[in-house]
């Protein structure tokens, strides 16, 4: 009788390479494992961390890999098209779909896809988000802090007390963007094109507080005039 173990501790070496089929996994942490060989097949792999795994060969129909963390080391099959698994990383298309309140901190997620996403309340504290589209996402509430977002598109999004403090802006693009309302641009770096035309914004959006960092959008604005 095999042994229950919780689906965040399940290793790869529990892997059976014909009887692992279902295997739930979800939020366990296989990164840099040998995987290449393994049925997956219907695995719960919700969140799994598969940064520098190596799936070249292994089984993935039907495999749940929504919020599976991936990097540019991973190797998947080649046929596989990871990109819209519901997998993050970079180049990960995303479009559309659901991370409100997701916990996405220094994750590499360079040219991914977030068009139309729901995002409000999620954390991409510390991650690499340059020449990311977030064109027409829902951002309310969602921290950036120390973010490198150079390029970074933010058209027609909602903005709502996001948190950019620290945040590395360098072309980014927040001109169409629908309401910077309590959003906090304290500290970021590189920032300064954007600096006026966000200025021009309507008082209701530059002058509303925001609780959590006890300031208000203008000052944050305002203050890296001053730098």
């Amino acid at each position: 009788m095999k042994k229950w173990v919780t689906p965040e501790q399940q290793q790869p070496f529990f892997l059976d390479r014909d009887g692992s089929e279902g295997i739930d996994a979800r939020g366990a942490s296989w990164k840099n494992a040998d995987l290449k060989e393994s049925n997956l097949s219907q695995a719960k792999l919700c969140r799994v961390d598969l940064r520098g795994a190596d799936l070249s060969n292994a089984n993935l129909e039907g495999a749940d890999l929504r919020l599976a963390r991936f990097d540019w080391a991973t190797r998947w099959p080649s046929e596989f098209q990871y990109a819209s698994s519901g997998a993050v990383g970079p180049g990960a298309r995303l479009n559309g779909q659901f991370f409100n309140g997701a916990d996405l901190r220094g994750l590499d997620l360079r040219g991914a896809s977030f068009l139309g996403a729901y995002l409000s309340g999620a954390d991409l504290s510390g991650s690499v988000l340059d020449d990311v589209s977030f064109v027409g996402a829902d951002l309310r509430n969602a921290s950036f802090k120390g973010a490198c977002c150079k390029r970074a598109r933010f058209g027609t999004s909602q903005l709502d007390l996001a948190d950019f403090r620290g945040a590395n802006l360098e072309n980014a693009d927040f001109e169409t963007a629908d309401s910077i309302k309590g959003a906090d641009f304290s500290y970021c770096k590189n920032f300064e094109t954007m600096i006026s035309m966000l200025l021009t914004r309507p008082s209701e959006q530059l002058d509303h507080w925001n609780p959590i960092t006890r300031k208000t959008t203008r000052l944050s604005l305002e203050n890296l005039q001053d730098l």
